[in-house]
């Protein structure tokens, strides 16, 4: 059985699941896998695509970076470490078929679906939650939804809420002195063999909305989704500013 430690003596097997943005793999260990970006874009639910070299390396490079940040501060997750530019290791989850989504400021769907003006600071956070099917279109869920139909219980709902509004706190913390706001962002949490909630997926600019707090300029995935081109240079931006203009 590999250790935390030694991930990077892991072994990678077959291919086991291939999303939108990400490949997995089987190990040698089968409490581990290995994850691998891809140079992939897609939004509205897949409608839109494109690919992007070297995107796959910068939301490792950036998700790695932030899952280190986070993991120094107590945050348990499923990530072990960063392999190369394109792979990182993990421990292999069942992902809960919730996505959770927590905002800071008004913006995207939740503009559209309540005619709230965009760019509008919340008093607090606001988290919801999504039902993680693509045919459905992502549908937002309530918490009962969740309970009623077994995607998770109260301890683990409760858990969630709790490790969404830390990592909420620890990313506003790191961003703010770079000159970033943090907008909002998308989470996915797991379950071990051993029955253990962990943080997993990503965090990038796939899965976040972040703002230059002087310009108010997007370096994020809405350079996409929205036509304004340069997306990859708002990808390389938010990594000088996390590693210190380090490539």
């Amino acid at each position: 059985m590999t250790s935390s430690t030694d991930f990077k003596n892991l072994t990678q097997g077959k291919m086991i699941y291939e999303g939108k943005a990400k490949r997995l793999y089987e190990t040698d260990d089968p409490g581990r896998t290995i994850i691998e970006y891809k140079d992939s874009f897609t939004a509205f639910n897949g409608e839109k695509k494109a690919e992007m070299s070297g995107k796959g390396r910068l939301n490792n490079l950036i998700s790695s970076f932030i899952f280190e940040f986070l993991a120094k501060n107590g945050v348990t997750m499923h990530f072990l470490g960063r392999l190369d530019d394109l792979r990182q290791a993990a421990v292999r989850v069942k992902i809960f078929p919730l996505e959770v989504v927590l905002r800071n400021i008004t913006t995207g769907s939740l503009c559209k679906r309540l005619g709230v003006e965009e760019g509008m600071k919340l008093p607090r956070p606001l988290i919801e939650f999504y039902y993680k099917d693509d045919a459905l279109g992502d549908p937002i869920v309530t918490e009962d939804h969740a309970l009623l139909f077994g995607w998770a219980d109260e301890d683990e709902i409760s858990l969630i809420k709790n490790v969404t509004l830390r990592v909420n706190q620890l990313l506003k913390d790191l961003l703010a002195p770079l000159g970033v706001v943090l907008v909002d962002f998308k989470l996915e949490f797991g379950k071990d063999a051993s029955g253990r909630l962990l943080l997993a997926d990503e965090i990038s600019p796939d899965t976040c909305r972040f703002w230059d707090s002087s310009t108010g300029d997007k370096l994020d995935k809405d350079r996409f989704r929205k036509d304004l081109g340069n997306v990859l240079g708002a990808y390389e931006e938010i990594w000088r500013r996390l590693s210190g203009g380090n490539k």
